[in-house]
């Protein structure tokens, strides 16, 4: 006969434990450690990560546990100890503070005495453990042993003689990441972590190593040595270089940006950060930032003061209304900037405005929209469709997250690309095609009926395939596959805030003047263009259009960076700053509305962007720029705007030559973070190239290493040539965000040697 529980009330899954007699109900085969953390009662830890496997090394967490009145003859660990009925757990009696405090005496016999010089000093955990847990002095007199330190890259620091081998590290890049470049290398007091072959950190997701070590043996490089953490600010804000919108906070001091960290929030980032949005900031600091008016007289750049900056800027809108003038956002402008933006082209009478910068098809009038399946459903998906999309580079946080839905639920994952780029799950199928083929290729029977088998199926439409010449081709076979098999369609919004500015309205309106989208404002070019917070020179989908289009015009450029380009084609640059130093909102792309503080402050004399929106609506003297704050020009906007797109042209890939497979670089993604030095030295940040198949390859009378002519309709570049079997007979990969891929704009290309 079976003992009955303790309480009968409770679910048949659940049971009941006594920790330092409170009595808990705990899930059958959680953990001590689960059970005690849920009802705040502490228990000191360092390899223990909720997030992590359970590796029960470092015995920080011993505590007493009694069982039917009998005590264990040892102390347990509280993180690999599962629950039992009726089970009493003792965290702070004798016995368990008595295992605790040898423990800790054991962790410190070789740690250094440095935390005078650690940068995890002030936030470490075994600092702050050893206060409660240490001895006021040590027992050992032998020497300490030192570990030799290896560069594991430009975003991380190591000083590995402070690791305690809690393990945390190589269980992320592991379990989370999916890299395994972390590991243990020989035994007992001899262990060591690193990476073996001494090769940086190829993970896009490296900084994390940094938040899950417990003392300050992998720190953040370059915050390093520039602040305490007791000297610094932390500000609630956003990544806004994906649509993902990961939540974090900003550590500033006196107004600068220093650090970027984690800010947790399961349904969208867990408590995870790509390194592109960790260390972006740096980019705010460039050489080029744009921290005056700027006004080209006779030819040569001079700063003005605000109102004569202002008064340039209205002269050129003044004389260029209606359909004359073009306005074009980056599609991260703020949902508070760009609702303006789209008040101030309504009031000038003109319905040409659009961010849909990338884009080269505009035949379906196709807009951003959100995930047809909320971000942290998605790892629970048993059958996952990937078209055109590089999803590691895209959303990083996206790609671990399928891993662990694979890892987790098994999910089958199948992949329609040009090039079978390297993910970090296995693929239940492939099929690698032309850019071109991508919609044919969801044609395929057996694709079609895997997800149609499944319980929860989601396809996924990336960056690839949204901004090819025949993309609204493409989402058309995407939206009637997830019709036929019931999937999720998830369109990955190209723009932070791409889902926002399509709500607020900045696109082509056909009920004013014009209605052109993009492409229609460069094909038909504007006499008088607005562009806000675009580097024209490498944001553009056509840049070769663009820029001819903006040089012919009178161009006002609210801009966070003085750079060539915008110099080259602006008459007048307006300072903006950049969203670390705004109050602003975006939308992600679950559709959710999220708010970013002010952290840093701009420049010199650049302001917020609305704030300059409203001084120039003012000086127009047009209706609805009457508020004097953020909130008043938040009431005006409330609700969006309406607008009626209509379709617009679609792009023409072209005949003969090679099909172009253009892949947004991860780290040229915009001006901020093309300004990030270290993001610029990761291995992940490739020199501009193209790479050919080896038939391709060997057609063109090409070797791998030797220089190439690419010759497109928009122009010529001439690039370095990677032979690779990866990519699809008949296509051309190349990475966008780059000077030298530039001019190649889309469509196909003819390859011959330089």
């Amino acid at each position: 006969m079976s003992a009955q529980p303790v309480n009968p009330n409770l679910p048949p899954d659940h049971v009941t434990v006594f920790i330092d007699g409170v009595e808990l109900a705990a899930p059958k085969g959680s953990m001590i450690i689960q059970a005690a953390d849920k009802a705040g009662i502490p228990i000191p830890r360092f390899c223990y990560h909720d997030k992590l496997a359970v590796a029960a090394n470092c015995r920080m967490c011993l505590v007493d546990t009694e069982v039917g009145g009998r005590s264990a003859p040892k102390p347990s660990p509280a993180c690999a100890t599962p629950v039992m009925d009726g089970l009493k757990v003792f965290t702070r009696n004798e016995k368990a503070l008595k295992a605790q405090r040898n423990v800790m005496e054991f962790l410190l016999i070789n740690h250094p005495l440095d935390c005078p010089v650690c940068d995890q000093g002030g936030e470490c955990e075994l600092q702050d453990l050893s206060l409660g847990y240490g001895r006021s002095v040590s027992r050992f007199v032998e020497r300490k042993r030192v570990v030799p330190d290896e560069d594991i890259g430009p975003l991380v620091a190591t000083e590995m003689t402070r690791c305690i081998h809690c393990t945390r590290c190589i269980r992320f890049t592991g379990e989370i990441a999916g890299t395994y470049e972390l590991g243990g290398m020989y035994r007992g007091e001899s262990l060591q972590i690193g990476t073996y072959d001494g090769k940086p950190l190829t993970t896009e997701l490296s900084g994390n190593v940094i938040d899950v070590c417990p003392v300050g043996a992998l720190t953040n490089k370059v915050f390093q040595f520039r602040a305490r953490p007791w000297e610094l600010i932390a500000r609630e804000s956003l990544g806004y270089h994906d649509a993902m919108g990961s939540n974090l906070f900003l550590h500033t001091r006196r107004g600068e940006v220093l650090r970027t960290v984690p800010r947790e929030n399961e349904a969208v980032n867990e408590c995870w950060l790509s390194d592109r949005d960790r260390y972006s900031h740096q980019g705010l600091g460039a050489a080029d930032r744009a921290t005056a008016p700027l006004r080209k007289v006779d030819g040569q750049w001079r700063e003005v003061s605000w109102s004569e900056g202002l008064a340039a800027a209205a002269q050129i809108l003044r004389a260029h209304r209606g359909d004359a003038l073009g306005v074009l956002a980056h599609p991260a402008t703020s949902n508070e900037e760009g609702g303006l933006l789209a008040l101030l082209a309504a009031e000038l009478g003109s319905g040409n405005i659009d961010h849909r910068i990338g884009n080269r098809d505009f035949s379906d009038a196709a807009v951003a929209e959100p995930f047809g399946l909320p971000l942290a459903e998605i790892e629970d998906a048993d059958v996952v469709v990937l078209v055109g999309s590089n999803v590691r580079h895209e959303l990083p946080l996206l790609h671990a997250r399928l891993r662990k839905a694979q890892v987790n639920r098994n999910a089958r994952i199948h992949a329609v690309n040009p090039v079978d780029f390297d993910f970090t799950f296995a693929l239940a199928g492939k099929q690698i095609v032309p850019p071109s083929r991508l919609a044919q290729a969801l044609g395929d029977t057996s694709l079609r009926q895997a997800a149609q088998e499944a319980t929860r199926a989601v396809v996924i439409v990336g960056a690839i395939a949204e901004n090819h010449p025949q993309a609204a081709a493409i989402r058309a076979a995407a939206r009637e596959f997830a019709v036929a098999t019931g999937a999720a369609l998830c369109r990955i919004p190209q723009g932070a805030n791409a889902v926002g500015l399509a709500r607020a309205g900045v696109l082509p309106d056909v009920r004013a003047a014009g209605g052109r989208d993009v492409a229609g404002m460069f094909a038909e070019p504007r006499s008088a263009y607005v562009l806000y917070g675009i580097e024209p020179g490498l944001d553009f989908a056509d840049t070769a259009a663009a820029l001819k289009a903006l040089d012919a015009a009178q161009v006002v450029a609210f801009s966070q960076f003085a750079c060539e380009s915008t110099r080259a084609v602006a008459d007048v640059i307006l300072p903006i700053g950049a969203l670390p130093e705004i109050e602003a909102t975006l939308t992600n792309l679950n559709g959710i509305e999220q708010v970013a503080h002010a952290a840093g402050k701009p420049p010199g004399q650049a302001r917020e962007g609305w704030r300059v929106l409203r001084a120039l609506g003012g000086e127009l003297e047009l209706a609805g720029f009457g508020f004097t704050d953020l909130a008043g020009a938040r009431a005006l906007l409330e609700g969006g705007r309406k607008v009626q797109v209509k379709p617009g042209s679609a792009g023409d890939v072209g005949q003969g030559g090679l099909e172009l497979a253009l892949v947004p670089a991860i780290y040229r993604t915009d001006a901020v973070v093309r300004r990030a030095a270290a993001l610029q030295a990761h291995p992940l940040n490739r020199a501009a190239c193209i790479v050919l198949n080896p038939a391709d390859a060997a057609a063109a009378g090409l070797a791998d290493g030797a220089m190439a002519k690419a010759r497109g309709a928009s122009g010529t570049a001439a690039l370095p040539v990677e032979v690779d079997g990866r990519v699809a007979a008949g296509a051309a990969w190349i990475e966008g965000g780059h000077g030298a891929t530039a001019p190649l704009g889309a469509g196909r290309v003819e390859v011959v040697a330089a």
